[in-house]
């Protein structure tokens, strides 16, 4: 006789204490080691895709130097090419990647992918944060009402310096970058004509100049440039916090090739000759060439 299966070593799950009548309870656990620290503006953004957040998370996770392109990424998960290239669009506009072409030297470039674990923050915020700080002073001690307390002897100090002139020119803002011009620099000015969302700096639009100017190399008109680049985008109440970014990913990845090379001028028709043997008329340099027919009876003559 089988012996009746039992549960009775199965512990129930009990609800904690101070539990929530309702969703989810979370089961924690502190990792020592192998784990990512992720920021809620990006577990919780309220614009990104639940497939862009898990796919920003994985490539949060990744060492430095391993390959986060499209075509890497989709051997890695399910989705299908255009849904990871779709998620990657979406984190580029929301500044958690970033395709930037540096410098190799010797006139070559290379595009390099930045992962930023917190949009918009620099490495160096920290460092100029600790610099800034100033050592703690100790606090002067109470006075107690009936003791002596101590008297500096004031000391010798250095005589006081002259107040600094005022320099000419405004006083805060830095220097004022000149504004672009040409071509290309009106294109992007005006970009914000057909969505207010582009409004670009002159520092952004010096940056976006050479990438333009080869679009206007490559016989692209302003207004095909301009339409490429304003089209498909996000419906209007959702922000664009990086135009200069998002724009930069168009021009480089929907750059058109260059135009073929003319060819030369084509060869002129032979012009028409009447057949000295039937009069037909044929197409021939010869004035006293002979038709096909004429030549074939000519032989067999």
């Amino acid at each position: 006789m089988a012996d009746p299966q039992s549960n009775a070593n199965v512990p129930a799950q009990q609800l904690p204490e101070g539990a929530p009548s309702s969703g989810v309870i979370h089961v924690r656990h502190r990792h020592r080691d192998r784990f990512t620290i992720v920021g809620n503006h990006l577990a919780q953004h309220p614009r990104l895709s639940a497939v862009a957040i898990g796919l920003a998370v994985h490539i949060l996770s990744l060492p430095d130097g391993a390959s986060v392109t499209v075509k890497a990424l989709t051997l890695r998960f399910r989705e299908g090419e255009t849904t990871i290239r779709r998620a990657m669009n979406e984190l580029e506009e929301a500044g958690y990647v970033v395709r930037r072409r540096v410098p190799l030297g010797r006139g070559r470039f290379a595009t390099r992918t930045f992962a930023y674990d917190r949009p918009g923050y620099a490495p160096d915020d920290d460092r100029r944060h600790r610099a800034g700080r100033e050592p703690q002073r100790p606090s002067p001690r109470p006075e107690v009402p009936g003791a002596r307390q101590p008297v500096a002897a004031p000391s010798p100090g250095p005589p006081p310096a002259s107040p600094p002139r005022p320099s000419p020119g405004p006083s805060r803002g830095g220097p004022s970058l000149p504004a672009p011009s040409g071509p290309a620099a009106d294109l992007l000015a005006r970009l914000r004509l057909a969505d207010p969302r582009l409004l670009l700096s002159a520092r952004d639009i010096a940056q976006l100049l050479p990438a333009v100017d080869t679009w206007l190399a490559r016989a692209a008109t302003p207004v095909q440039i301009a339409r490429t680049l304003t089209a498909g985008l996000p419906p209007e109440p959702v922000p664009i916090h990086h135009p200069a970014r998002l724009l930069a990913h168009r021009l480089t990845v929907l750059l058109p090739p260059p135009l073929p090379a003319e060819a030369g001028p084509a060869e002129r028709p032979a012009p028409l000759h009447t057949c000295d043997g039937c009069d037909r008329a044929i197409r021939t340099h010869d004035p006293h060439a002979l038709c096909a027919d004429c030549r074939r009876v000519a032989a067999a003559a």
